[in-house]
């Protein structure tokens, strides 16, 4: 990736970019997390890429380093209730605008990974592989990441029989057999589970 290639030529019109990207559409549980991040343009963030491309430690040393040296940043979820309720695009959707508004900077410029539009009062623009093309977007990526795995870790301790600290909510087979053998728990998302649920909850 250029290192903040695209924020510095826009620096002239837009000072405060904020890249924004999520993580967790795909999982029968837990949460969708946004994060909004607004870099200095005057510091190295080297290594710096789409969350995904990245192992756990290098994404936790990163993301600790853009919490450190942001402008501002702001993570928001919308939980798994919600998800079922307005269902995950708009789910996505309503994640990024919080995390925009949460951020202690105001943006002169949205850029947001995908195809997405957002109900937000900034200007914005949609760059498809966004989290791989501009530093901004893929540190919000990394941001998002990390605090939705730690968060499913935890939830892990609680609902031990899917192991959510391996797969993060996600329909590996084990997780699939799992719901198979005990149900769901709270945190399931129902409108995802309907092929192989049962009925069955586990509170």
């Amino acid at each position: 990736m250029d290192k903040l290639d695209l924020e510095r030529s826009l620096a002239a019109q837009y000072p405060f970019v904020a890249g924004v990207d999520e993580v967790g559409r795909g999982p029968l549980a837990g949460p969708v997390v946004a994060a909004a991040v607004i870099l200095p343009l005057d510091l190295d963030f080297t290594g710096v890429n789409d969350s995904k491309k990245l192992s756990a430690k290098k994404r936790e040393a990163l993301s600790a380093y853009i919490r450190e040296h942001a402008l501002s940043y702001h993570i928001f979820e919308v939980d798994e209730r919600t998800i079922d309720r307005i269902n995950i695009r708009e789910a996505t959707r309503l994640a990024m605008k919080g995390a925009v508004e949460g951020l202690s900077v105001q943006p002169s410029l949205v850029l947001t990974d995908g195809d997405l539009t957002l109900d937000i009062a900034f200007p914005q623009r949609s760059i498809v592989k966004g989290d791989a093309l501009v530093c901004s977007i893929g540190a919000a990526s990394i941001l998002a990441k990390v605090y939705r795995d730690a968060l499913m870790a935890e939830y892990a301790k609680r609902y031990p029989e899917y192991a959510f600290e391996r797969n993060a909510g996600y329909g590996t087979a084990a997780h699939i057999n799992a719901i198979r053998e005990v149900g769901i728990c709270p945190i399931h998302r129902r409108t995802f589970v309907t092929k192989f649920w049962d009925g069955r909850e586990r509170h």
